[in-house]
């Protein structure tokens, strides 16, 4: 491995593997890419029923906790974070959801020059190769495939029954004109395989481009700086750690929780908190792992005779024993599901511009994120609450890179968080009390005794916790707390941008993956300071009212 690169990327996941696949179609560009994880493609990771292997275990996955959380009765909360090439795209429940358009809207409104929806939107559709829809909102020639799932799941007509029971509107589209209903998720799988940010963006082109160098098991110690200037990075490889250099820039790309930690261990932060580490000071930056957002999410579970549902009982068993010839064959059946298959976003007061709760039907019974296991047939819906008042923050646990950062969501601080809860969980029960759902339910298993409001607060604070879209953390802005600026680069340094779901200035309303891929792909042109955005896809996105997406 050579020890200079014109670009040096920090993190193989989501957000990495789109930059290192882009900035290297210049053949005239060297870039090296350190993913600490391992290849990111195994069968556990292609096949899309893997994910329960992966994310509720140590597998791919740095399995991260919280601190204690005060407004979850003192409990730590549970951070599954891709660990390979792919990172959390290869090991999440591949549901591709971009946000609604107001929030893009509120970060260019915040400053952020260039971030509206009608920016961000020609971004999407660049990145998107959608298996069947064809319209101004979406892209068909993108490396990131988008299908419907393949698994013929019965559950999406009752969910989708049940929601016209309810007068929710039902949707075929989330990413389209409106948001708000219910429907069938559309998941980032080619072909009934899971098709991570890692199998769309970089695998392809590894030993292919001469000009594309990627390392994996290399964990990254720290940046290196000449005065304010980034100019590599040390890097650990098994037992040998190394510096490499970088001509042009460093690219951070670890995630929430790391891309601020590798800050903080490099003396760019704030002064007092890195003393306490006797971490040497670069550069004095607040904001560095402030505003950290995520989404508290409550799971109601359910038993039931159904066997179209996942469940470890010998039909259950007998049933993915079956699904493996169609699967071989067809690439269809139990073995494509993502168990989050269906889903709706919601208000839980009418006068919201935006909705603000998100539901996941999975045909499974989860408990503690899948780490207790129930012998039985079930299914379960996620309610999360998508605009969260709460911020929290990621801080060094010590100056050792080897220590996983301090995280503290600070889930439910805000009085006002609980009570938001507490409206989606009375939305999501009447949902799940339908005719054509309830009729499959043979036990509620957490919230069978759960009536008054009281009750209601007591069982979210016992049983919330993360549905996986911690983001923020170095965020965009223009104001003293902002980590970057607008075009992504660290505020008061050189050389150095930070590209991933840290910078969202807020929480988006959905799920973070395909938006961090966006983020991603805005970036290249920053980098590049070439547009691959026509001006005739730029009007065609802008006359897009009143789109929600």
């Amino acid at each position: 491995m050579s020890d200079w690169f014109d670009y040096l990327v920090v993190g193989g996941g989501s957000a990495g593997c789109v930059l290192a696949g882009r900035l290297t179609e210049d053949p005239a560009v060297s870039l090296c890419l350190l993913e600490a994880g391992g290849s990111g493609d195994s069968a556990v990771i292609n096949i899309p029923a893997g994910v329960v292997m992966m994310g509720s275990t140590s597998l791919n996955n740095w399995a991260l906790q919280t601190v204690p959380q005060p407004g979850l009765g003192g409990r730590r909360g549970f951070q599954p974070r891709g660990k390979t090439l792919g990172g959390s795209s290869a090991i999440n429940a591949m549901v591709y959801i971009r946000g609604h358009r107001s929030d893009y809207d509120q970060w260019a409104q915040l400053g952020n020059e260039g971030w509206s929806y009608q920016d961000v939107l020609p971004y999407f559709c660049l990145s998107e190769h959608n298996e069947r829809i064809d319209n101004e909102y979406h892209g068909r020639n993108g490396p990131l495939w988008v299908s419907d799932i393949r698994t013929g799941s019965p559950f999406h007509d009752y969910f989708l029954n049940a929601a016209r029971e309810c007068d929710i509107p039902v949707l075929d589209d989330f990413n389209g004109a409106e948001q708000e209903g219910a429907g069938v998720f559309q998941v980032t799988q080619k072909h009934g395989e899971r098709w991570s940010s890692a199998r769309a963006y970089l695998l392809p082109h590894i030993n292919r481009r001469p000009n594309l160098s990627v390392e994996t098991q290399a964990q990254v110690q720290r940046i290196l700086f000449e005065g304010k200037r980034a100019v590599g990075v040390e890097v650990k490889q098994g037992k040998r750690v190394r510096s490499l250099y970088a001509r042009k820039e460093v690219i951070l790309a670890a995630g929430a929780f790391q891309s601020p930690q590798l800050l903080m261990l490099s003396g760019v932060g704030d002064q007092a908190e890195l003393a306490t580490h006797k971490v040497p000071l670069v550069h004095h930056l607040p904001g560095v792992g402030k505003n950290l957002q995520d989404h508290p999410d409550f799971i109601f579970g359910y038993t039931t005779s159904s066997m179209d549902t996942f469940g470890l009982t010998p039909g259950g068993i007998l049933r993915l024993l079956k699904g493996i010839k169609p699967y071989r064959k067809e690439r269809k059946g139990i073995w494509t599901s993502n168990f989050a298959e269906a889903g709706a976003f919601l208000k839980t007061r009418k006068d919201l511009k935006a909705p603000d709760i998100q539901l996941h039907l999975v045909t499974g019974l989860v408990d503690d994120h899948g780490r207790k296991k129930h012998y039985k047939q079930g299914f379960s819906c996620h309610v999360c609450l998508l605009r969260p008042r709460s911020h929290g923050s990621v801080t060094l646990a010590s100056a050792d890179p080897a220590q996983p950062p301090l995280i503290d969501p600070a889930f439910l601080k805000d009085p006002q968080d609980l009570e938001d809860l507490v409206a989606g969980y009375k939305i999501t029960r009447r949902l799940m009390n339908s005719p054509a759902i309830a009729k499959w339910i043979e036990e509620d298993t957490f919230t069978s005794d759960v009536h008054s409001d009281d009750e209601i607060r007591q069982i979210l604070r016992d049983r919330v916790d993360t549905v996986y879209h911690p983001v923020g953390s170095c965020k965009m802005g223009i104001d003293d707390m902002a980590v970057v600026d607008p075009e992504l680069r660290v505020r008061g340094l050189e050389g150095l941008r930070v590209v991933d779901a840290s910078i969202m200035p807020t929480l988006i309303g959905g799920n973070t993956n395909a938006p961090a891929m966006m983020i991603a792909e805005k970036a290249v042109d920053m980098i590049r300071g070439v547009s691959r955005i026509s001006a005739a896809t730029q009007e065609a996105a802008s006359r897009q009212e009143p789109a929600n997406a």
